[in-house]
């Protein structure tokens, strides 16, 4: 099966039922009992979270997770398709938990449920279970991130954070750790700026247009965060699509910002 990183939902219609086709159905748990994508599973996303105080946001523990993925019945054909009813900050987040895991078969379904129910297609009320399938994960350390991985690049050239957080957070007039405001030399663009309200928060059409002006590009090494990596899910997955060299930082401003030896600048 050869489907695209970003997948419209005429495209997945048409491809309904296919053999090793998984799509994961990340919306709120009142959004996937109303309907959702025939075939669906729902995966509520504090799934694949650590959930401890105080960087609830990072990764699940590789355990958790060969729970999680046994039981979506995932083998290495698998192509998953995930969406949420946010824009993408959810289904980001799994796309990246799938690159830390090696599993790089997957599709994001471009607005998500909104775009899929804009269109009218076929919904289901029926929960989905999977047959299971035994895994053996280990993380790769290339894509979950720490905050010594980011320290001694931060007066690279290359180098640059997109901060996928609320410009009050940035400039530290809304602090939610010890301390409040930024990564040094971060870029602010705020993760709904990249989605469509026009257009069932599909991703912008000129959001490479607008991340060239504030100062990206394609020649740097791109690490965003938020405060939980859930916002930057989305950043992630639109660096991913965008052809960007993007990674996540699953700590993000949680664990930054309460770090008693990290820069910060307001």
């Amino acid at each position: 099966m050869s489907l695209p990183l970003l997948l419209e939902a005429s495209e997945l219609h048409t491809q309904l039922g296919q053999a090793n086709l998984l799509i994961v159905d990340m919306c709120s748990e009142d959004s996937y009992l109303s309907g959702h994508l025939p075939g669906a599973v729902y995966l509520p996303p504090k799934a694949i979270l650590r959930g401890q105080a105080p960087t609830p946001g990072k990764i699940a523990e590789v355990e958790q997770l060969e729970t999680v993925f046994e039981q979506l019945g995932l083998t290495p054909e698998t192509h998953v398709v995930v969406y949420d009813d946010e824009g993408g900050g959810w289904a980001g987040r799994l796309i990246w938990t799938l690159d830390a895991i090696g599993h790089s078969n997957y599709s994001y379904l471009n607005g998500g449920i909104l775009a899929w129910r804009a269109l009218g297609l076929p919904e289901s009320n029926e929960s989905v279970k999977r047959t299971p399938v035994a895994q053996n994960l280990s993380l790769n350390s290339d894509v979950v991130i720490e905050v010594n991985d980011i320290l001694p690049q931060l007066d690279h050239d290359n180098f640059v954070v997109w901060d996928a957080r609320s410009p009050e957070e940035y400039r530290g007039e809304k602090v939610l750790a010890k301390k409040g405001g930024h990564i040094p030399g971060a870029i602010n663009c705020e993760w709904t700026s990249m989605m469509d309200p026009n257009r069932d928060l599909r991703i912008r059409e000129d959001a490479l247009e607008q991340l060239t002006a504030l100062g990206f590009d394609k020649s740097q090494q791109i690490v965003t965060h938020c405060q939980s990596h859930h916002r930057s899910g989305f950043t992630y997955l639109l660096g991913k699509i965008l052809g960007f060299n993007v990674k996540g930082y699953h700590g993000s401003w949680s664990e930054w910002g309460n770090h008693p030896d990290t820069p910060v600048e307001q």
